[in-house]
Parts: structure tokens; sequence; C-alpha cells
């Protein structure tokens, strides 16, 4: 058992995990991780983005980018897609996945049936958000 005292967990209200409707959204890489693929032939970056402003604010949204991969064009799409957040951040050859980290950009995100036929957000395509002051990223977020 857990002691769930001392909370008063009515204060708070339901978080919604729907999907947020397609369209272009102002947001940031918050995180990147690169993964092994499930079968150990390839690797993947893991990026995790939060929506800035709007009615989505905090969303968080997910792309997983083939970097390495024994299928050429799935290996092709995932450096395609590296290649338009290095231009949407203008960091145009980074050394570490964390240089893109906290720049605002314009994600398009997309829906489609996962394999479980619910539907869930995918990350399209990345664009530079040239009106908002971009910044660098945050010193103790990146080792370099």
């Amino acid at each position: 058992m857990a002691d769930l005292t001392g909370v008063n967990y009515n204060e708070y209200e339901e978080t919604s995990f729907e999907p947020i409707p397609a369209g272009s959204y102002l947001c940031a890489m918050t995180s990147s991780e690169m993964k092994t693929t499930k079968k150990g032939d390839g690797q993947f970056l893991k990026c995790e983005f939060q929506v800035l402003e709007g009615e989505f604010q905090n969303r968080k949204l997910w792309a997983y980018l083939n970097i390495v991969n024994p299928s050429e064009v799935a290996q092709n799409i995932g450096r395609s897609q590296m290649n338009a957040i290095c231009k949407a951040v203008n960091v145009l050859a980074p050394s570490d996945s964390c240089e893109l980290h906290d720049i605002p950009m314009l994600v398009v995100v997309g829906l489609e049936k996962d394999n479980k036929d619910e539907m869930r957000n995918v990350c399209k395509d990345f664009k530079p958000k040239t009106q908002v002051q971009q910044s660098a990223p945050s010193s103790n977020d990146c080792p370099i």
C-alpha cells in the first residue's frame, strides 16, 4: 500500500491524453535520446517536443527518426526529418542532439491510427518560426 494523505487530489484537473488536432504548432524539442531498434540492427533518435502556446500549450509530441537502419528508405526518411529539424532551428551541423533543444519551431502534426486502431499524433514536418526570438540551448542541458 501507499500513503496518499496530505494532498487534496480534487484540486487538480484531469489530464487529457487524447491526440491534439492536426495542424501546425509552435513547439520546441525538450529532450532527445539515441535508442537501438528492437531488432538491434539500427538506431533511432527519440525526440520529445512541447507545444509552447495556444490551447494545447505544454502538451507533448514525439518523433522517432531512423538515423541508422538496414532499410535505406527508412534511413533516408529519418535523416531527411533530421535535416528539416536542423533547418527549422538554424543549427545546420549539430554534433549533439541537445544543440537542437529549446529552440522554437513549427511542428506540422498529423493523425494516424496505431496498431491498436486508436488515433495518435505524428510529427509530419518541421519548419522555421522566424518571428520568434530563438534562444541558445541551456548550458546545463548540453554537455558540449
